[in-house]
């Protein structure tokens, strides 16, 4: 009598498939997904060329060149691990852009990228929800330590332990200013933008629909808040 056995292949060589580290999941080693969001061809060209992979794992780069477009992208792919997001885009300028993107995909994991690093912005972006702050001028090992820790916030498949938060935003002196800052709400924090900007109460009121006396209250409570006597010395303390 003639017995067949249906072997599959390699375990017909008695070859078991390679077991994955201890402590690591095989979604650890998926394409990371980000996308990049910056009105620039040569900025968008110049990080893609650099950052191919990360922890030797290929990254999936998709880009925007507007907020809008890329309000539009995540939420037709929905997967992105992170994104990249510019503060000046033609039809979104500072962090308006941030707000609106959160808003429009309250889950994502949002990164401002921008050229500067100046302690107010980087501190309002993390209170408005920001995940990360990357610097375009940072150096190469920078980015790519901040990008791991952007994909992977409870270690990658080289890193062992969480990523240090030190990794995603710039570190700053400690200024009992800026911690006030920090702890302001939402729409404090959109005020003192425009005020800082040079906008008066009728801007303010006309650019985000308040009422002027609503306004002026906000103003009356963020200077209240942040120990200043004047809308003139509430903006030197910025400059």
């Amino acid at each position: 009598m003639e017995v067949t056995f249906n072997l599959s292949r390699g375990a017909s060589l008695g070859v078991l498939p390679p077991a994955a580290p201890q402590g690591q999941s095989p979604a650890l080693t998926a394409s990371p997904k980000l996308l990049l969001v910056d009105d620039h061809e040569l900025v968008r060209l110049g990080v893609k060329t650099l950052y191919t992979d990360l922890q030797g794992v290929p990254i999936e780069w998709h880009e925007a060149t507007s907020l809008r477009e890329a309000i539009d992208i995540y939420a037709r792919e929905t997967d992105f691990d992170a994104v990249l997001l510019d503060l000046n885009l033609a039809d979104c300028k500072g962090l308006q852009g941030l707000r609106q993107f959160l808003h429009a995909h309250p889950k994502a994991r949002v990164a401002v990228f921008s050229g500067t690093q100046d302690e107010f912005v980087v501190r309002q972006a993390r209170a408005l929800g920001a995940v990360g702050y990357v610097g375009k001028g940072s150096m190469m090992a920078e980015m790519r330590d901040t990008l791991s820790a952007l994909v992977w916030p409870n270690g990658g498949p080289e890193t062992r332990g969480p990523a240090p938060s030190s990794t995603l935003f710039p570190r700053f002196p400690s200024s009992a200013m800026y911690d006030r800052v920090a702890e302001l709400g939402p729409r404090h924090l959109e005020i003192l933008e425009l005020v800082l900007s040079g906008c008066a109460n009728q801007e303010i009121s006309n650019s985000i629909g308040l009422s002027l006396g609503t306004v002026k209250n906000y103003v009356s409570s963020l200077l209240l808040a942040l120990d200043v006597k004047s809308r003139s010395h509430l903006i030197s303390l910025f400059r």
